[in-house]
Parts: structure tokens; sequence; C-alpha cells
């Protein structure tokens, strides 16, 4: 049995992971914003037959102050985790910048993750996995509007948060070479029925047990056990070169550095 947390776990992608994880009998740790959701996702996942043992957190990983209490009251209860999910995301935003001046979209698709799972690297085995969701759409990233000093469209600030978590899950794997848990990036599908595409693109869109699927193998399967630093883009079902700015070091190393910057400057202030 594997310890899993899972972000962004009530719905979508996250939620139908989260049935096929539990049903395997593995202990799954649900991430949402919503103490609600979350108490009938468990009441649901906690009556199939074969569940494993399922805990809840709720953080709004748009507030970065949140994201470190998620990743304080995992390790609080745990000292070793075998895989976090980074799947949480957004593509509409509510406001135009969250709570600390940053793009909804970077905050919760890029710089939440990664705040997580460096938080949470000291439960991580080497032997471990963070499984980060990407997207097919991914563009150069603006580093004004990365830095919230620019407001870009939906779609632009999507892709572009979407190609810096692939940029930083490539330099973070890179970085970690043996020593640490593989880190690999997941285009789980394109126009996968989740409620995040119906309300971009007002399309009912594909069965979300494609994403599921992958997200799962990625987790656990050995295929994936060597994996690290790649990128697997599911709508053509096999491991694939991302953006071109995910494969230049150069760029991927700016990424990491102005995500450090940002962190310290907002969790200082």
């Amino acid at each position: 049995m594997k310890t899993i947390l899972l972000t962004g776990a009530t719905d979508g992608i996250g939620l139908e992971t989260s049935k096929k994880l539990v049903s395997l009998g593995h202990r799954v740790l649900l991430h949402g914003r919503s103490q609600e959701k979350l108490n009938t996702v468990a009441d649901e996942l906690a009556g199939r037959s074969t569940a494993g043992p399922i805990e809840t957190y709720v953080a709004d990983l748009s507030k970065l102050v949140e994201v470190v209490g998620l990743a304080a009251d995992v390790s609080e209860n745990y000292c070793q985790l075998d895989v976090v999910i980074n799947n949480a995301g957004v593509y509409n935003a509510p406001f135009p910048s969250t709570s600390d001046g940053l793009d909804f979209r970077f905050a919760v698709n890029t710089i939440a993750p990664y705040l997580l799972t460096q938080k949470l690297m000291p439960l991580l085995k080497t032997d471990g996995r963070i499984i980060n969701l990407s997207s097919a759409a991914q563009s150069p990233v603006d580093f004004e509007a990365l830095r919230g000093h620019r407001t870009i469209n939906d779609g632009e600030a999507y892709a572009e948060s979407k190609l810096a978590l692939t940029m930083w899950s490539g330099a973070l794997a890179t970085s970690l070479g043996d020593n640490g848990p593989a880190v690999i990036a997941v285009n789980p599908g394109s126009f996968l029925g989740s409620k995040m595409v119906k309300e971009a693109y007002g399309i009912a869109g594909k069965d979300l047990s494609i994403g599921a699927n992958i997200v799962t193998r990625a987790a656990l399967d050995d295929e994936f056990a060597s994996a690290s630093g790649k990128y697997f883009d599911n709508d053509s079902g096999q491991f694939a070169y991302p953006h071109p700015d995910a494969l230049n070091a150069a760029k991927m190393g700016a990424i990491i550095e102005e995500m450090d910057e940002i962190i310290a400057k907002k969790l200082s202030d």
C-alpha cells in the first residue's frame, strides 16, 4: 500500500483518479478547497469494497501561506510519502489576481505545486514519484505575467502556466538526479470532460477516465519508474518532446530562480 497525496481531488480528473487509487487499496490523502466537498467524496470512496485509508486536507492553493500550511499538515501526520500528484489546476480566474498579487493560473498551476513539492521533499523516498499534470497547451512564459505585473487572457495564462510547470519539472528532475524521487510531467489528454474544460470551451469533453488512467499509471506502474524528467503526452499515448523551452536548461533554470524569488518575497510580506 502506497501513501499518495492528490491535489484537486474533489472533481474532474482528480476525483476519477482518487476513485482508482482508493479502489486499488492505497492510502490516499485527498486535497480540496472545500471541506464539505471533501467529506462527500471521502464518504463515497470509503464505501468501496477494496477501499484503502482516506484522509482529507483543505487548502486554497491560490494562497501561498495555505500551500505551506498544507505541507505542514501532511508532514505532521506522515514521515513518508510515496507519491505526490499535483493535479489541481484552473483556467478561468474568479479575479484578475490572488491575494498575493499573482495571476490565479500561475499561482495555482505553477507556483503552488512547486512550493508544495519543495516543502514535501523530505518525505519523499528516492523511489517515490512526483506527478505534475501538464497540458498540450504550452506557450512561452511571460515573466512579467508570472510575477503578477502584467494581466494576460485566460488562454495565454493557462498555456504559459502549464509550460512553466513542465519546465520546473524537468529542472527539478535534473537537479535531483538519482538522489530523489522521479519527477514526471503528464499531459492527461486534451479536452477531457472536466468542469474546467466545460467552462473554458463550452463542450462536454471526452471521458475523464482517459486522464485518470494515465495519471494512475504514472503514479504506480513500473514503466514510469525511470522516467524522471520526461514528458508523457497522453494525446499520442507516449513519451514525447514538450515545448522547446522545457528542454532549454537556461530557460528552465530561470523559471526556478524566478519562482524562488517570488515565493521568498510573497511569504515575507
